[in-house]
């Protein structure tokens, strides 16, 4: 029963993904997170207001498994798959994360810094950053694992350059914008 009481290995989960890709493609769907914000929005009837929201949701219900599973997945990773000497970072980023006063890890997935103090600053950027989320899948027609792991398996260019912009976004945010709001 140990296999069950640890982290597994990126390879089981490599496998699955590519598993769960394949039986997508057999059967003509397609894989996407920003996708379910969309179908719970138009059950809850936002369509009758906005008509973004006013589409078939009914013909999406199969995505929405999707969401429960990384619910479900995410609640056994943290009770029965947490290790807290699986984030084993390299001392230079401890070092570099430190001067923007982010504490190391630790064993946690998510510095202190960010979700321990509840300032308006902090709140601020919480806010900032998940509207800026929601316009870039809006924009890019898809969120980051719908386009990296769905449109890249399926050879999509305009996926390409999403997950392009995504990087270039990622590393512009890391080394010239985080250093200062910390």
């Amino acid at each position: 029963m140990e296999f069950l009481s640890q982290t597994w290995h990126w390879s089981i989960s490599g496998f699955l993904i590519g598993i769960i890709m394949l039986t997508l493609t057999y059967f003509g769907k397609t894989f996407g997170m920003s996708s379910n914000l969309r179908s719970l929005c138009a059950m809850s009837g936002l369509g009758r207001l906005l008509p973004f929201f006013d589409w078939d949701w009914k013909s999406q219900r199969w995505n929405l498994v999707v969401v429960a599973g990384a619910m479900l997945g995410g609640f056994v990773a943290v009770h029965f798959l947490h290790d807290d000497s699986n984030v084993d970072l390299n001392p230079k980023t401890i070092e570099q994360l430190a001067l923007l006063h982010i504490d190391a890890p630790q064993g946690k997935l998510v510095p202190d810094v960010l979700f321990e103090n509840s300032s308006p600053k902090t709140i601020f950027i919480l806010i900032v950053g998940g509207l800026l989320i929601g316009f870039g899948s809006r924009y890019a027609g898809g969120c980051t694992s719908g386009h990296a792991i769905s449109g890249l398996s399926n050879l999509q260019i305009p996926s390409l350059k999403a997950v392009i912009g995504f990087f270039i976004g990622g590393l512009v945010m890391a080394h010239f914008i985080l250093p200062y709001l910390f």
